[in-house]
Order: structure tokens, then C-alpha cells, then sequence
């Protein structure tokens, strides 16, 4: 085969005057190469004009093409190969040709049927992607896989990540939130694809029923939810994209954190990052083009959107309501009651008659029972066993300051009557802080003052310059828990009555002493059911 050198010496010989058949016989070619080389100034590519004959494959073509059409309905993971067309026409048919013509068939069938695609180019501020990515990250508890949802302008390409502790809808609506005051922009319309925390239902094309909160979040931001068609990631190719930036680039090495917020740092520093980097053919950077698009996106409302799902509970008689396979802690005056749940990505709300009154740490194990103790400090009143067999009691985690007292009203007033007192006194926590109660605790202690009504007389005084504190020290907000006071009048009768400290020489047929005495018994009944119970 003649090469580009061999043509120009041809045509150098043909330029001093040589003719046609000198040309051939000084270069050893026939008179019709010669005049190809003549014709033009280098060797035209090989190609194959008709299709390579095969003899002894071409009678089994229309087996295989039979075979290859029913393919198209059965599942992509059992749909024939090569290999497997192969031994069916050996064994089925009596194919005696080899394995090869199979596979250039199969080969220029598949090219036949790829997709193609048309190049696209999306308006400033019009439409942004969303998608979740996974990345391993080693916590102080080992290695975890950590969901990271990632939110992509189509135009500028400018990314926002955010790690979750979950892919559910109260975790997306979170997610979006958190991108939007990140934007400071709202994209007129957010690409998905179909994943149920956001699409209920898939309907013909792409008619949708998406999840009720995430059209509210929909409706509040006035973005237009848009879906891509099933296994069609193509259609979303920037979010695509920088989910794999995610994996490879931010996430590599694998990064190590102490926490969820701090790889949430991390993942915004990356995020600032990309604005400084230019992507594909454009020369301008990702900052420059986000602001094309935050000058043509909707603006974000003053209001934030409350993200959270939302379900109706009934308040069973341990005072609890279920949420996502857990039960949850309410006050007394809630029991039996219908309530609403919130739930969102970090705690539990439970709202009755337009009011939070309670709120836990979100749980995301199953059939755990999350409990408050101030909730129960009513029922407790009535059942003080339970401050030993309880498990929302017992393994209460107060400071040595009320331990010593409970030690203290014990020795001085007898188990009963001192552990009413302590009783009382735990009530107080429902208005004042434990680092305030065990302050004042420690001066009774210190001055000997072992009454429930001194040390509720202290605990307000030591408030008197200061702010109602309505919460614990802990770090949820919660709502005021309103429990009903204790009426102690028969302890102070018993306490004037009695000659000397515990309840020893208390006279027996004292009314106080005889309900005491019923209440010993019943408690260790409410034992007995609080064990049985479970915590």
C-alpha cells in the first residue's frame, strides 16, 4: 500500500517530465496506481462499501434478529449475549459457522439502536438539578456511608452540597432549604429524578404525584417540580457531574470529621471552591455566570419554609405518641389526646392546639421509647415507685446535689414522706434550670434546710432577678411543661405531728400514716407494671 511519501515522489517524477509508463516502470507500480497517485495528493482511507459477506452465518440471520426483538421485553439482566446466541444456534439450530460473525452482528446492532442526543443550552436562572451522592466519612465511631444531597445550577454550573443523616422527605425538604438561603436565589424550576421521598407515584410520561410536603415546599418557593424520565439520567447531566466531583474530588481522601456539621464545613469550602473554577468550553468563571443567574432566578421569600412532615398521633396512656416507628413522650394533660408530630431531620415536635408542647431528639432507631422526665412528674406524684423502677427515673442523669438531698429526706422524713419531698422537688425543674436548682440545692443542704417548701421558697428567690427559664439545660428548645403542684398539706401535718425525725413514731392511726401505707402498696403494683411496661 502506497503512503503519502510514496505519492509525493510520483507526482515530483510526473513534475520533471517523466511519462505514464515510466512513472511505472521507475517505481515498480502498475499504470493505474500511477494515476491514482496523480489524481490526489494522498492515499484515500480504506472503506467497506458493501457488507462483509459470511456464508455460512448469513442463513441464521433472521434467527438472530428474531432473538434480539423479543430481548427488547424481556429483563436487562437476562437478555442474550454473544456467547449465548451462539449455543442456541449450535444447539437449536445446527449452526456450524464460528463465534465471530455473531458478534460483529450483535456489535453493529447495538450501534444501530444507541441513543443520540441534541446539545443543550439552558437560559441564566431558569432551572437547577438535584440528586443525592454517597461518600464514606470516619467518624469518631468508625466509618460511616453518608448521604449528600447535591443542588446544581444547569447555566452556571455553581453547586451546593449538604451532608444528612437521611435521603427521607423531611431530609430533602431540609436539604432544599438550606440551598436556597445558600443561593440567596430560588431556580424557576428543580429537576429530580424519581425517588419516592419526592414522587409518590409515576404516572404516564412525566405526570407526577409528588410527596404533599415537597409540593408545599414547591408552592412556598413558586419553583416548578420537574421530573426526568425513569432511568434517564442524561437529562440531568450537571448534577451528574458534580456527584462525581463529590466522590473524587471533595471526598478524596476520605475526609475525617468529629461530626455531621463538620463535614458540612468541609463540603461548604468545597462548594465556595468550584465558584473559582471554570467548566467545559466557557471561559468565564462559575462565579461570574452564577450571578447571570442570580439576576434572572426567582427571589427567595422573607419567610422560610417550615421543613418537616407532619402526621396526627394519638397519646396513648404511657403518654407517648408514635412517630416513625418510635414513640414519643408528651405532659400529662396530652394523654389521650389527638396531637400532631412533626418530624424533622434533628428532633420531634408534637403540637396541640396550635402550641409545641414537647420536642425530642429525633430517634432513627426502631422501637425505641424517647422520654422526657419532666412529663411525668404528674403521674409521678401518684406513683412514686416508679422513681426506682422506672427507667425515665432511674437512669435520669441529675447532679450529685439531688441525690444527697433525696439521701437527706429520706434519713430525716422516712422513705414515704422523703420521697414526696424529692418528688416536689424534681417539680420545680419544670420552671427553673438543673444548674440552678443544684445551686440551691447545695445551700440547703449545706444549711440544713430538708423541706420541699424551703427549697421551693429559695428556688424562687434565686429567680427573682433574673428571666422565667422555662427550659432545661439542654439543646433542644422545649416548650413549657405546665405540671399541676403538688398539695403537701397532709405532709405538713404529719411533719408537725411527728415528735422526731422518720416516720417511726407517727401514730398509726393517723388518716395521713393509713394513706401512706395504701400508697406503699400501690406503688409496688406500679412497679411491678412499669417493669412489665419497658422503657
Amino acid at each position: 500500500m502506497l503512503t503519502v511519501d510514496d505519492y509525493a515522489q510520483i507526482r515530483e517524477a510526473r513534475r520533471d517530465g517523466l511519462t505514464i509508463r515510466e512513472l511505472a516502470v521507475r517505481f515498480g507500480r502498475s499504470p493505474k496506481t500511477v494515476l491514482k497517485a496523480l489524481a490526489d495528493p494522498q492515499p484515500r482511507p480504506y472503506t467497506r462499501t458493501a457488507v462483509r459477506s459470511a456464508p455460512v452465518f448469513d442463513p441464521f440471520r433472521a434467527i438472530v434478529d428474531d432473538i434480539l426483538v423479543a430481548d427488547r421485553t424481556a429483563p436487562p439482566k437476562q437478555r442474550h449475549t454473544a456467547t449465548q446466541i451462539f449455543r442456541r444456534l449450535v444447539a437449536e439450530h445446527g449452526y456450524t459457522g464460528s463465534y465471530h460473525p455473531i458478534q460483529r452482528h450483535l456489535k453493529q446492532h447495538r450501534l444501530d439502536r444507541r441513543e443520540t442526543f441534541i446539545p443543550l443550552a439552558h437560559p441564566p436562572g431558569r432551572r437547577a438539578e438535584a440528586d443525592f451522592g454517597h461518600i464514606h466519612a470516619d467518624f469518631p465511631d468508625g466509618r460511616r456511608l453518608v448521604p449528600v444531597l447535591v443542588v446544581t445550577w444547569s447555566y452556571s454550573n455553581c453547586p451546593f452540597a449538604l451532608a444528612l443523616p437521611t435521603e427521607r422527605t423531611e431530609a430533602v425538604l431540609q436539604g432544599l432549604v438550606e440551598a436556597f438561603a445558600f443561593f440567596g436565589c430560588v431556580p424557576r424550576e428543580l429537576w429530580w429524578d424519581n425517588p419516592r421521598t419526592v414522587a409518590l407515584r409515576i404516572h404516564k410520561g412525566r405526570e407526577r404525584t409528588p410527596h404533599p410536603q415537597y409540593a408545599a415546599l414547591a408552592s412556598h418557593y413558586t419553583f416548578a417540580p420537574r421530573f426526568c424520565m425513569p432511568a434517564t439520567p442524561t437529562e440531568k447531566p450537571r448534577v451528574e457531574k458534580r456527584v462525581q466531583d463529590l466522590e473524587r474530588q471533595w471526598a478524596t481522601p476520605v475526609p475525617r470529621v468529629g461530626a455531621l456539621g463538620e463535614l458540612n464545613a468541609h463540603l461548604l469550602r468545597q462548594c465556595l471552591a468550584a465558584r473559582e473554577r471554570t467548566c467545559g468550553d466557557n471561559t468565564s468563571s462559575v462565579a461570574t455566570r452564577f450571578e447571570h443567574d442570580r439576576a434572572a432566578a426567582l427571589a427567595a421569600p422573607a419567610r422560610a419554609f417550615d421543613p418537616c412532615v407532619i402526621q396526627p398521633g394519638q397519646a396513648d396512656k404511657y403518654q407517648t405518641v408514635p412517630f416513625d416507628r418510635n414513640r414519643y413522650s408528651v405532659p400529662r394533660r396530652w394523654a389521650f389526646r389527638t396531637v400532631s408530630v412533626k418530624g424533622y431531620v434533628d428532633r420531634v415536635e408534637v403540637v396541640g392546639d396550635g402550641a409545641t408542647v414537647a420536642a425530642h431528639a429525633r430517634c432513627y432507631r426502631t422501637g425505641q421509647k424517647v422520654l422526657d422526665p419532666l412529663h411525668f412528674l404528674g403521674t409521678l406524684e401518684k406513683k412514686p415507685a416508679a422513681l426506682d423502677h422506672a427507667p425515665v427515673y432511674r437512669d435520669w442523669q441529675l447532679p450529685a446535689a439531688f441525690a444527697a438531698l433525696r439521701a437527706a429526706l429520706v434519713a430525716r422524713l422516712g422513705s414515704c414522706i422523703g420521697n414526696r419531698h424529692y418528688i416536689r422537688v424534681l417539680q420545680l425543674l419544670a420552671n427553673h434550670t438543673v444548674d440552678h436548682m443544684e445551686g440551691v440545692l447545695a445551700g440547703c443542704l449545706s444549711r440544713g434546710e430538708l423541706d420541699a417548701a424551703t427549697i421551693t421558697g429559695a428556688a424562687r428567690r434565686g429567680t427573682l432577678d433574673a428571666p422565667s427559664i422555662s427550659d432545661r439545660a439542654s439543646s433542644l428548645a422545649l416548650a413549657t411543661v405546665t405540671v399541676r403542684p403538688t398539695d403537701l398539706a397532709q405532709f405538713d401535718r404529719l411533719l408537725s405531728r411527728s415528735s422526731c425525725e422518720g416516720d417511726a413514731d407517727v401514730r398509726r392511726d393517723d388518716p395521713a400514716v393509713a394513706q401512706g401505707q395504701l400508697e406503699a402498696t400501690e406503688a409496688a403494683d406500679d412497679a411491678r407494671r412499669v417493669g412489665e411496661a419497658g422503657p
